[in-house]
This record gives structure tokens, sequence and C-alpha cells, in this order.
């Protein structure tokens, strides 16, 4: 029984608090309405206000807008006023520079017809004179032909004969006039660089006196005694054939008395070969095994002989950034001649003499010496590549990246290309003086007197030249003239000319004097 009250008191309960709990809810709910309604009225009266202020933002914009374009209307219609006014004022100028200038081309048009009326008068008058011209022109030809038959009947000579001896006259006096002119030239150069370049010369060849080794082709190897001849030779022929195929060169052993003959064209060659038989001479042993052994030693040897003359060279010239394998190149040049010059020394007084000179007029000193030294390099490998020794030696001086200028001077020294700068013209004269000094080159017999006979037949050659001599040793032309055929003023136009000839045709060191010689004898009888 308390059970089933306890359960309805628990039901009781659970209806009232069910209850008060919906009237709660009602009550918050109804609440909450009533505060959204009034949320919205109050957003809906913000929306309305919002909307009457933007409203009037836009017409007030709206109005300034037409005010703007209002403006902007009447400022465009004051700028088009503007330039319709503008335009007026241009075109009422424009119409009065043309009515200005139809003006002036009306004057124009007036002066021109007046002109051009006074021009025909003009044509008419000089039409007049011109057939008055021809008339007298046809008239003075009648009497200049009459003149000319007449001049031509006294004198005997027609009218080509006549003009002939007058161009005969007149060519002689130029010529004369010419000889005059080029004798008063010549002479004022002499005057003026005579004396300027013989100090230069004369300097330069004062200070480098270098010393000159002659040599040839064959090397006489002196021996103590003729027996050594057959030692030299070897059983069989197998000490010489041993020694010819070691070194290079042949041996000559003939009835020459304690001597043997050792001749190639390679100087290093011959100087080794001679080197290697007095070696064995002094050791006395000599057989094919101790030649080969000697051989490789005096090659040895010579190779630093070369290395040494060509340091020598180059500290002696005061050189230096030359490349090792072109120094190497140059101390060959010790043992190779040219025209019984040693090469090695003439290179140094080439380069001493173009460097002298170089300072002397104020060039490129270092280029002058560098060229001077390397200008015959190229002999040193004549004898093993085709080709002549100034191109040789230029190839060889671009392999090892010598500058362009020194390869133009080396290039130069003889002609084969036309001297550019003043360096090789230099290096050019140098190599001249030093071949060209008494003593400095050997020629053979038959070239010396061909050369001799060269010059006398090209100075014979010449028109009134009667007798020619060639004296000191081909360094003078000696030329006897008929006086009846060439005068005074025509001996310096005939040296000058046989100067020319001489330097077309022939090849010689130095230079060649040409002394032309006219007499004129008077001869009378006393009886």
């Amino acid at each position: 029984m308390i059970w089933l009250w306890v359960v309805l008191s628990l039901l009781a309960g659970a209806l009232i608090g069910a209850t008060a709990g919906y009237m709660y809810r009602k009550n918050s709910v109804e609440t909450k309405i009533g505060r959204t309604e009034e949320y919205a009225k109050h957003l809906y009266d913000d929306a309305v206000r919002k909307a009457e202020e933007n409203k009037k933002e836009r017409l007030l914009e709206a109005k300034e807008e037409i005010l703007k374009a209002k403006a902007e209307n009447d400022r465009e219609k004051a700028a088009n006023e503007r330039e319709m006014r503008e335009r007026r004022t241009e075109l009422q100028k424009t119409e009065h520079r043309l009515v200005q200038r139809e003006e002036a081309l009306d004057k124009k048009a007036s002066n021109l017809e007046n002109r051009e009326e006074g021009l025909n008068k003009k044509e008419e008058t000089l039409n007049r004179k011109l057939q008055e011209a021809e008339q007298i022109r046809e008239d003075a030809d009648s009497y200049h032909l009459k003149q000319e038959k007449e001049l031509e009947r006294v004198s005997g000579l027609t009218q080509e004969e006549a003009k002939q001896i007058i161009v005969d006259r007149v060519q002689k006096e130029a010529f004369r006039d010419a000889a005059a002119i080029v004798r008063d030239i010549e002479q004022k150069a002499k005057d003026e660089a005579e004396k300027k370049a013989r100090n230069i010369i004369a300097l330069a060849i004062q200070r480098c006196a270098a010393d000159h080794v002659t040599e040839s082709t064959v090397t006489v190897i002196p021996l103590p005694n003729d027996d050594m001849k057959g030692r030299i030779i070897g059983r069989e022929g197998r000490n010489i054939r041993a020694l010819e195929t070691a070194t290079g060169v042949d041996f000559i052993i003939d009835d020459t008395p304690e001597a043997v003959l050792v001749s190639a064209f390679d100087p290093v060659r011959r100087e080794v070969a001679r080197i290697t038989v007095e070696r064995l001479i002094m050791d006395g042993r000599i057989h094919p095994a101790r030649i080969e052994e000697v051989v490789e030693k005096a090659r040895r040897e010579v190779d630093n002989q070369i290395r040494e003359a060509g340091d020598n060279a180059v500290f002696e010239t005061g050189l230096h950034g030359i490349h090792h394998e072109l120094v190497k190149v140059l101390g060959r040049l010790k043992f190779r001649t040219s025209y019984g010059q040693n090469v090695l020394k003439h290179s140094i007084e080439v380069s001493h003499l173009a460097g002298l000179m170089a300072a002397e007029l104020g060039a490129d000193v270092t280029l002058a010496k560098r060229a001077g030294l390397l200008h015959d390099i190229g002999k040193a490998i004549d004898h093993e590549s085709e080709g002549t020794h100034v191109t040789l030696g230029a190839e060889l001086c671009r392999k090892y990246h010598e500058s362009a200028e020194v390869i133009h001077c080396i290039m130069a020294h003889h002609n084969d290309v036309e001297p550019e700068t003043v360096e090789a013209v230099l290096v050019q004269a140098a190599d001249a003086i030093s071949a060209a000094r008494p003593g400095a080159r050997r020629e053979s017999l038959e070239n010396y007197i061909k050369r001799l006979e060269k010059l006398e037949s090209i100075a014979t050659s010449f028109p009134g030249v009667d007798k020619c001599y060639a004296i000191q040793s081909g360094r003078e032309v000696r030329i006897l003239v008929k006086p009846e055929d060439v005068n005074d003023e025509g001996t310096k136009v005939l040296a000058r000319e046989v100067a020319k000839r001489i330097e077309k045709e022939m090849e010689y060191p130095g230079q060649i004097r040409i002394n032309v010689i006219r007499e004129t004898r008077a001869t009378d009888y006393a009886k």
C-alpha cells in the first residue's frame, strides 16, 4: 500500500514538474519571440532610414554628375569656339599670303616677259655677230692658208717639217732644263742629307766593329803524320765508312801532306766531324765502336757550344724574351758562313748597327736590334728545308710568336716585300753596311768578273758612251762620253739612267758610284 502511495506521489511530482517545465518554456519562447519581433522592427526601421539616406546621396551624386557634365560641355564648347576663331584667323592669314604670292607671281611673270623680250633681242644680236665672226674666220682662214703657202714657198719646208723642228727645239730645251733641275735638286739633297747620313752611318760603324771569320764548306784537319791517314781509313775502309755514316759528312783523304779534308754543306756536321777526328787522333784508339762513342760526345759538345753561342749573342745585344728554340737556332749560325762571313757575327753586327741608327733617328731601338739579330736566322736551316732563308726565317719567327713588326723587317731586308716601317729600312741598311765592309765577304773570281762585265755592259749600252771602266772592285763606274753627242746637262741625266738600270738589273752589296766624264778639246795649229 505504501509502495502504491510512493508511486502515485512520484507520478504526481513528475506531472507537476512537466507542467511547470512546459509553462516555463512557453514563457521563455514568447519572450524570445517578442524580443525577435522588436529586433526585426528595429532592423526594418534602420533599413528604411539607410535607404532614405542612400537615396538622398545618390540624388546628390547625380546632381553633381549633371553639373560636371554641364561644366565639361561648357568648356568643350568654349574650346571649340576658340579653335574655330583660331582657324578663321589662320585661314584669313593664309588667304592674305596667297593674295600676296599671287601678286608676286604676277610681278615675276611680267618681269619674265620683259626679260624674254630682252633675251630675244640679244639672241638676234648674237646671231648677227656670230655670222659676222664666221665670215671673219673664213676670211682669216683663207688669209692664213695663203700665208702658210707663202711661208712654205719661201722657207722650202712643209708645215709638218716646221712643226717637227719646233718640237725638237722645245724637247732639247726641256731636256736641258730638266737636267739643270735634276742637278740642282740632287745638289740640294746632298748638301742637306749626305752630311747627316754619313755621320749616322760612320758613328754606327765606328761604335760597332766586329771581327769576321772566313770559312767555307770544307774543313782541313791537320794530322801529326801521314801514317795517321791509314789508321783513319782502317782495314778495308771500315773506319772511314763508320766516320762518314756517323757524322754525315764526306772525308777526303788525298795527297795533301798531313791533312784530311772534311766536306759538307751542314756546318754543324762538319764541326762534329772535326772534333771527332781530333779526339780520335789524341786518343789513338780508332775503330767503329769507338768512333760512334766519340761522335756522340762531339754532338753533345757542339750542342752545348750552340746554346752558349745563342745565349752570348742575346746577352751581347741586350735582348730578352726570345724563345729558347730561336736562341738555339740562332746559335747554329756560329758554324754558318755566307760569302766567307760568319753569319752569327754578321747578325750581331747588324743588330748593333740598326740599334745605333734607330737611336740617332728616334725610332724603336729594341725592335731594330731584335729584327737585326734575327734577320738571317733562316740561314741556319736553309740546307734542311726548301725556300729562301728570308721565307724560312720569317716562318720560324712566326712559329715562335715573334711580333709582326719583326717578321716584316725579316721579310723586307732583301726586298722580298716593300719595307713599310723605319726599322725595316734600318735593318736593310745595316745588313748592306755589314756586308759591304772591306774584307767582310769573299766572292769567287768568276762571280767577281761577271759583276764587273755586267756593270760595263750596262753603261756601254747607252748612246753617246765612248768608253767605260768598272774600278774599285765594282764600287765605281767611270763613263767617258762623246762630247759631240752628250752635252753638260746630259751627263747628269745619263748618270741617273745608268744608276736606275743597275739598281733594276743587278744585285750587289753597298752602293755603286756612277761618274760620267765629258771632255771638250780645242785643237789649232801655228803655221
